[in-house]
């Protein structure tokens, strides 16, 4: 593999937010800053039920390629269905408001990472940092700088523009072997449609939420979640402990001395994301006694931004 590599992904799809209201619109859907938000930064944010379950997340900033300078939001999210429910779930909320929704369909989206890939792409090593490239923008993930950049631009500029940048193509598992030990979630191949909560998924420490603007869509079971530690799994990555072996499928039950533990998400090598019961990652410390999935021995790895008390909760202090 390169020291610089680039991954073009066909399962992400961009959406488009034009119109005079398109800001205080999102602003009362969504669970970040929509004022955050600009052409020189992007940031992570998720679209919630009624009841404050996870629906969607995805990238947000402004486009600065827009057709005559015109004003609009790209959204960055997941693709096919994915993307037209996103889509149908908008328009639902739109009523008076001057808000005009889109898909982008001659955009491409391209993950680039590796040793120097922000400054190869003339930005900052800092989360969010974005700027305009040669037909789009490209952008560091705002969750964590370590996990790279973010191309949009038509296919084949971006393409040219990458390889010219000094890029050479990779492929999805490169980038998974980057964003498992970081513990990055990647949509819905990590996080439970539907039923899943933010603070379960790292939404709190990776700057997926903002505590201080107004109400949105699903606010009172997140904060409630928060405000009375109601946290009892969190996402996070596992690493298996046996050389050479490989981790199991996803979807794997974890276990802990015969009791489930918790369950495997995406993986790829040595590295996995599993939805983890603190208490079980607690015990396995204080016992010694390995994790497991389909016979296989896995250690919990949190992240150093994740940081847990001595009895497996998240730490709200640190």
């Amino acid at each position: 593999m390169s020291e610089r590599f680039y991954v073009e992904r066909a399962d992400r799809g961009l959406m488009t937010v034009a119109g005079a209201d398109r800001v205080e619109f999102l602003q009362g859907l969504i669970s970040n800053d929509v004022a955050r938000a600009s052409g020189e930064r992007a940031i992570w944010s998720a679209l919630l039920t009624p009841q404050g379950k996870y629906r969607h997340d995805f990238f947000l900033l402004d486009d600065p390629g827009a057709p005559d300078g015109a004003s609009r939001f790209l959204i960055l999210c997941e693709a096919g269905d994915r993307l037209m429910d996103l889509g149908m779930t908008l328009r639902r909320y739109v009523l008076r408001s001057t808000v005009k929704l889109d898909i982008a369909r001659d955009l491409a989206v391209f993950l680039v990472a590796g040793k120097g890939a922000a400054a190869a792409l003339g930005l900052p090593e800092t989360g969010g940092a974005a700027r305009a490239v040669p037909g789009g923008v490209a952008f560091v993930d705002p969750r964590d700088a370590r996990a790279g950049a973010v191309v949009i631009a038509p296919a084949e500029a971006g393409r040219a523009f990458l390889e010219e940048a000094g890029f050479a193509p990779g492929n999805l598992a490169d980038w998974d072997a980057i964003r498992l030990p970081l513990g990055l979630p990647d949509g819905s191949r990590d996080i439970e449609v539907d039923k899943a909560i933010l603070l379960e998924n790292g939404f709190d420490e990776l700057g997926g939420i903002d505590w201080r603007k107004g109400c949105y869509m699903g606010q009172e079971l997140t904060a409630r979640t928060k405000y009375r530690g109601l946290v009892k799994k969190r996402l996070m990555p596992v690493r298996v402990m046996e050389n050479g072996a490989s981790m199991p499928a996803t979807g794997s039950i974890v276990t802990l001395g015969g009791k489930e533990a918790g369950t495997l998400h995406s993986a790829v090598g040595e590295w996995g994301l599993a939805l983890l019961r603190l208490k079980a990652v607690a015990s396995a410390e204080e016992s010694g006694k390995p994790l497991e999935a389909d016979g296989v021995p896995l250690t919990p790895a949190p992240p150093d931004w994740l940081h847990l008390s001595r009895n497996g909760t998240a730490d709200e202090t640190a």
